[in-house]
């Protein structure tokens, strides 16, 4: 289904998945015109000293549409992954995450249409089922906005299946469960205990760890994304990327603290990294049927080869160097 003779994009490719996408289309010999947020600085995040042929680096800002309709001008297939992703930061700063999640969706659908593009692949997130009501979690589950975040994406979602409906605007609606891998931000649970542990504080901080999350490594998201761009007649559904399997926070630090031979590692709850109780999302655990009827997507990873491999990844002093594990970041 993607056109090797036109340029993918790829929005959000400065962060954590856009970045691993962006580089897994390139090993794919796909060109790829890559959004990074425009900053003052010229910083293009994650992109910085990626080097492959094909890769044309573009910064910019979906919360402008003529912009967008400038970047989606002459591609094919457009993957959406830009947005304000921090659960946190979304309980101080909500209108942030309607202007760049809602409406930055809005501009992108409008800018596909309006150029032509062959497919846009618009990102979800398993957050917007909430807490599960049964498991595992299929694309039929009730959404639950648990968080202003997750109600901004569903917002997203419905603005995309509502272009489909009106306009057979070519969308497919990509939902990852939970990501982690290298690159990802401290805030969220695997790389906040990594790196307290690898930079040898004696008690690692944590939020609550009661809840279970379906774990995807980002190597294998990347590939459920590229498989979702690819495969054919699948416009207007919304597709689950899920391992199928649920570990609490609790049983994930004690493996992750195993694999670093840090065993006895103690851990205290800091209040400022607990949701709100009715905020926290208490289970996910996903189906993937769906995305393996129609694509030839697997995992590869389980959770303890992805953790060794992120952790290989975080200890490496130049890696480790560029976050700081003392600082709650929302």
């Amino acid at each position: 289904m993607i056109d090797k003779n036109k340029p993918v994009v790829v929005t959000g490719a400065d962060g954590f998945i856009g970045s691993h996408l962006t580089e897994a289309l390139l090993e794919r010999g796909y060109r790829v015109r890559a959004l990074a947020q425009y900053n003052s600085f010229n910083n293009w995040g994650w992109l910085e000293g990626m080097s492959y042929p094909g890769l044309e680096v573009v910064c910019g800002d979906v919360r402008d549409p003529n912009f967008c309709r400038e970047l989606c001008r002459g591609a094919g297939t457009v993957f959406h992954l830009a947005a304000l992703i921090a659960i946190p930061y979304s309980y101080v700063a909500p209108d942030s995450y309607v202007d760049t999640n809602i409406k930055g969706t809005l501009n992108m659908l409008q800018a596909v249409r309006d150029t032509g593009c062959d497919r846009i692949v618009v990102t979800s997130t398993s957050e917007v089922y909430g807490t599960a009501l049964y498991v595992p979690i299929d694309e039929k589950h009730p959404r639950q906005p648990q968080s202003p975040y997750s109600a901004t994406k569903i917002g997203a979602d419905a603005l995309a299946e509502s272009f489909y409906r009106a306009f057979e605007l070519p969308v497919v609606i990509a939902r990852p469960f939970n990501t982690y891998g290298p690159r990802q931000s401290a805030r969220a649970i695997i790389p906040t205990i990594i790196s307290q542990i690898a930079s040898g504080a004696e008690e690692i901080k944590v939020g609550d760890l009661s809840p279970t999350r379906d774990f995807n490594f980002v190597a294998d998201t990347a590939r459920g994304f590229i498989a979702l761009g690819e495969a054919e007649g699948i416009e207007g559904r919304d597709i689950n990327i899920a391992t199928g399997t649920e570990v609490t926070m609790a049983e994930t630090l004690k493996l992750i603290a195993e694999l670093m031979g840090k065993p006895e590692t103690r851990y205290v709850v800091d209040p400022a990294r607990l949701r709100p109780s009715k905020s926290e999302v208490n289970r996910l655990c996903g189906d993937s049927t769906l995305i393996r009827e129609l694509t030839d997507w697997r995992p590869a990873y389980d959770l303890r080869e992805g953790l060794a491999k992120t952790i290989e990844w975080f200890v490496n002093p130049e890696n480790l160097a560029k976050y700081k594990p003392d600082i709650y970041n929302r």
